[in-house]
């Protein structure tokens, strides 16, 4: 594992656009006043991408009256489980 990468605030001031590169590979920068660590910067949690199945990808609606089906095939007609043969 790599050693974070530290730097004092004047080195910030003038290699900011670098330090961003590195961050936006994913690698932590430790920016130091008279020595001492006073901030880290770090890169910013990726945005989680639903693609899996199971993962919503429009709004859920369901019939009205979805909770009075007595029998499964009404249940699985109101959730696009059935065969086109059979609707």
């Amino acid at each position: 594992m790599d050693a974070v990468r530290q730097y004092n605030v004047h080195e910030a001031k003038t290699q900011f656009s670098k330090i961003l590169e590195l961050v936006a590979t994913g690698e932590e920068v430790i920016i130091s006043k008279s020595g001492e660590p006073v901030a880290k910067v770090v890169p910013l949690a990726s945005k989680v991408r639903r693609t899996a199945r199971g993962s919503l990808t429009e709004p859920v609606s369901f019939r009205e009256d979805f909770d009075d089906m007595s029998d499964d095939a009404g249940f699985a007609e109101a959730f696009g489980l059935l065969p086109e043969d059979h609707r």
